[in-house]
């Protein structure tokens, strides 16, 4: 197996003997001179057919974190009654980094789905459960048992369904909804946003969920209005962006986000602008 790029220290970009682009994981695989020839046995997992925009995020996500990652993932795949797709375990682990940048902020998320999620998704919630209490145990970190709601959120958007049909009623709107707040974020941010990269797919991943929580009438009430003050004061800009973003919102839509809402807002649109740069 050739290795022809460095993702970080234990993920490296190779070609396989078929000549198909793979990533490899393996401990230490990403030092040395590349190209190279690595063994078989340096490589503890290989991924096939992954989206080279979610590559990016490897580079800042510990390994223990995108261990776990893949031993949840291997769980959907073996468990699940349909295909995932390969994006799935990057996504995860993106996913799970996020809920500890959470924690470390004090951040607790109520997940107004979780109902809709338990009657819909027994299966995918019964890895998300899963998930916690590996996070909790392999990670040391005592996150709510609400998050499990969001990790089966996770593995329900990263379905394969090649027969699935698009319901255009409302998705042009929540489409068209996306690509305006996005062009606020540009505006007011000064920046410019590529709309293929993993840091946009992340934040428009939030955003259908928050789309869905407003069509449904359902808001995060967390009690956290003195964390948003907090975070307010701390990222202005952002803060003025997520305004603006409400402002339209109801302009458009008449519905209004919560001062949780906006807190949680403020931290992806502020993720989403470092990523960015």
């Amino acid at each position: 197996m050739l290795a022809l790029k460095k993702i970080n220290n234990n993920f490296v970009l190779c070609q396989d003997e078929a000549g198909e682009e793979i990533v490899a994981m393996g401990k230490g695989l990403g030092f040395g001179e590349l190209p190279r020839e690595i063994s078989i046995k340096e490589v503890e997992r290989t991924f096939y057919d992954v989206d080279e925009r979610y590559l990016s995020s490897v580079q800042s996500i510990p390994q223990d974190v995108m261990s776990l990652a893949v031993k949840i993932c291997d769980i959907a795949r073996k468990t699940l009654p349909y295909q995932v797709s390969p994006n799935l375990t990057f996504t995860m682990a993106d996913h799970i980094e996020f809920i500890l940048e959470r924690a470390r902020k004090g951040i607790n998320v109520k997940m107004p789905l979780a109902y809709d999620v338990e009657q819909c998704y027994p299966a995918e919630l019964d890895i998300g459960k899963y998930a916690v209490r590996r996070i909790r145990k392999d990670l040391k970190v005592n996150i709510l048992a609400s998050e499990a709601t969001g990790i089966a959120l996770n593995i329900v958007s990263a379905r394969v369904d090649d027969t699935a049909e698009v319901d255009s009623t409302g998705a042009s709107t929540d489409e068209d909804m996306l690509e305006e707040l996005t062009e606020i974020i540009e505006d007011e941010m000064g920046t410019i946003i590529t709309r293929d990269s993993f840091a946009f797919s992340r934040y428009a991943t939030h955003m259908n969920y928050l789309f869905q929580r407003l069509h449904a009438n359902e808001g995060l009430g967390m009690g956290y209005s003195k964390a948003f003050e907090d975070l307010s004061k701390d990222c202005p800009e952002a803060s003025q962006c997520v305004e603006k973003m409400s402002g339209h919102i109801l302009e458009k839509w008449g519905s209004s986000l919560s001062d949780e809402e906006k807190l949680y807002l403020i931290l992806h649109v502020s993720r989403l602008c470092i990523k960015e740069e």
